[in-house]
């Protein structure tokens, strides 16, 4: 337990309806500015980064990173955002709520990209994040304390070589299907590859039950992103 203030996170993937591009560009323009409108006003009130996923994934074209200390906020913005005109034409295939909390490992861990007690979500300026829950197994948990200690600093010692990446961990357990949601940030993509393919080889990596789907996002406005779609519709229109 803790008195300490804790914020709530969610990571909201959305996928457009193929059925809007073939409306009017009139009809369009009127919807993307709506719904720009309606999250550039919610930016004003919690913590909101918004991110491409075009080009990155079949499955959603869009993130919208939300933080804040009251989970009442989240829902006000969904329903903000399905009840826009472009609202009618989004799905969420994927949506991911956590907290923040002091990790169960970390006593004083002050690495400057890799904070390990800190209860406030500080996004860098980079241009990439990725995204992914995460689950262990229940064998991890029977584990003692002791070499669950041991076997994580070793895996944060793997971490610490990458400085150019920065880890934003939350925490799900009760709240979502998922145990943790991890966000990497960083302005070079083959250092977090490089980063994930060496963590692979420590031995808390062999109690990983699930870290799937993976995204990559693009650090973009929420104009522009739909300024992409609509460059996107353009394209296929002259082909």
């Amino acid at each position: 337990m803790t008195n300490e203030q804790r914020q709530y996170v969610r990571f909201a993937f959305y996928k457009v309806d193929p059925a809007w591009r073939r409306l009017s560009p009139t009809a369009r323009d009127s919807a993307r500015e709506e719904l720009a409108e309606a999250i550039d006003s919610w930016s004003d009130r919690i913590l909101l980064r918004t991110y491409s996923t075009i080009g990155t994934r079949a499955d959603c074209d869009f993130l919208v990173w939300q933080v804040s200390t009251n989970l009442d906020d989240f829902q006000s913005l969904a329903s903000d955002i399905a009840s826009s005109e472009l609202g009618a034409f989004l799905d969420t295939p994927y949506a991911y709520l956590s907290m923040t909390k002091h990790s169960t490992y970390v006593a004083q861990h002050v690495h400057p990209a890799q904070e390990g007690t800190r209860l406030v979500i500080a996004p860098g300026g980079s241009k990439y994040l990725f995204v992914y829950p995460f689950v262990k197994t229940r064998a991890w948990y029977a584990l003692p304390f002791e070499e669950r200690q041991r076997m994580m600093a070793l895996h944060i010692a793997t971490g610490h070589k990458y400085t150019s990446v920065k880890i934003n961990t939350t925490y799900s357990f009760g709240l979502d299907d998922q145990e943790f949601v991890l966000a990497f940030e960083t302005d070079a993509p083959a250092d977090f590859l490089d980063l994930v393919q060496e963590l692979r080889e420590t031995e808390a990596s062999s109690y990983t039950l699930r870290d799937t789907p993976i995204f990559t996002c693009a650090l973009s406005p929420m104009r522009e992103i739909l300024e992409s779609l609509k460059r996107e519709t353009r394209a296929r229109s002259l082909a």
